[in-house]
């Protein structure tokens, strides 16, 4: 269900893998649903914006408005997800050109930020001045990022949530970890992937930086060893974090507590995509009522 067609004159030509196109020109017609939140995807062609275009497609009360991504451009967002129909939107790799398009309809927009560090201020910026919110799922966007979208959305009143995880199941962790530390004065993170990535992971410095000053000091019998065996040292608190690359394994965040005859241990298991989804709409209906930024769909819970 679109609430934005899109067609070119002239169109894309499609020859295999190479996309030819000549200066394209837009044409939009709407089929609005009520006050249905419209909703872009930049990034929308990675694994995660398909799943994000179907979770969108299905979700009460929003509608697919758009989809950005720099592979796949032309072809229809709805035939690269694999759905049953095509959804009459293509891929254009042009934001600015999708949010002009929209903000014709002068409906309640909200964009979907999956693109990488180097861009993503830009990307909200250009959204802030169509007067649409976004939500930013980016792994290890830098704070200074953060602080610099936060000052950008409050100057212009438009709300933006940055989520380190979408992973409702993952935030209860952190939640749940939070609660132990009061209780055990020994805490270890070991996550695992099953391809290598940038270790420590966003989600493993979250639940460190969650568990320093709390008032404890954790593992103190060698809080100063260098050995790298040891893993490494996250925040100022003696949080240590153990990173697995397992081919076979899932990815997998577990905190173990422990102090003389306990061991107390959080675990959570990642098998799937599809479990940021839940995370993900839930954002979209929160983040449109935001004025400012917010750090942590955890706020929400």
């Amino acid at each position: 269900m679109a609430a934005l067609s899109c067609h070119f004159q002239p169109t894309y030509f499609i020859n295999y893998k190479k996309v030819m196109k000549t200066k394209p020109f837009i044409c939009c017609s709407s089929s609005t649903q009520g006050n249905n939140v419209k909703v872009i995807i930049n990034g929308a062609a990675k694994e995660i914006g398909r799943a994000a275009v179907i979770a969108v497609t299905k979700a009460r009360g929003m509608e697919l408005a758009g989809a950005v991504d720099s592979n796949f451009v032309g072809q229809d967002i709805g035939q690269v997800c694999d759905m049953e129909e095509p959804l009459e939107i293509p891929i254009i790799n042009d934001l600015t050109m999708v949010l002009g398009s929209l903000s014709q309809l002068k409906a309640t927009g909200v964009v979907i930020d999956f693109t990488d560090p180097s861009t993503v201020y830009d990307n909200v910026k250009q959204a802030t001045a169509f007067g649409m919110n976004s939500v930013v799922y980016v792994p290890r966007i830098k704070q200074e990022t953060v602080m610099a979208l936060s000052m950008l959305c409050e100057k212009a009143s438009t709300g933006c949530l940055v989520a380190p995880t979408l992973s409702i199941g993952s935030i209860l962790l952190q939640q749940a970890a939070i609660s132990a530390s009061f209780h055990y004065n020994n805490v270890e993170i070991v996550e695992s992937a099953p391809n290598p990535l940038d270790f420590p992971t966003q989600n493993a410095v979250q639940i460190a930086n969650n568990l320093s000053n709390l008032g404890q000091l954790y593992n103190r019998d060698d809080i100063s060893s260098d050995i790298p065996a040891r893993g490494q040292v996250l925040g100022e608190d003696g949080v240590r974090v153990h990173s697995l690359v397992l081919p076979g394994l899932p990815s997998s965040t577990a905190v173990y507590f422990s102090r003389p005859g306990e061991v107390y241990t959080l675990k959570h298991d990642i098998t799937d995509v599809q479990c940021l989804m839940p995370g993900l709409i839930l954002a979209i209906r929160k983040v449109v009522r935001l004025k400012n930024l917010v750090y942590g769909l955890e706020k929400f819970l």
